[in-house]
């Protein structure tokens, strides 16, 4: 199964990124290597988890993220990497 990661979520990505650099030098390559190992493991779990706003919700393991993803018979589709303690109505916006 091919994964293709969205500009979106690449942006995403980058917004976490310079948060978690901000709060301490390296945290922000930790949070990037790791959300992007969860991103990752989704070539083994994809279509396991809770359909949340019409997308794929998949939690990260050690960071307050989620990854939004779709799927068809051949390709995994990041959409979205968001942070999960913003307020749920901008995630809604933020899918559409």
């Amino acid at each position: 199964m091919n994964l293709l990661i969205l500009p979106s979520a690449w942006d995403d990505l980058a917004d976490g990124f310079r948060f978690y650099e901000r709060q301490a030098p390296g945290l922000g390559d930790y949070f990037r290597d790791s959300l992007i190992a969860d991103i990752e493991s989704l070539a083994v779990s994809a279509g396991a988890h809770r359909q949340i706003f019409g997308w794929y919700r998949s939690l990260a393991r050690k960071f307050p993220f989620a990854i939004y993803y779709s799927l068809d018979e051949q390709t995994i589709l990041v959409r979205a990497v968001l942070d999960c303690r913003r307020d749920p109505t901008w995630t809604r916006q933020k899918l559409r």
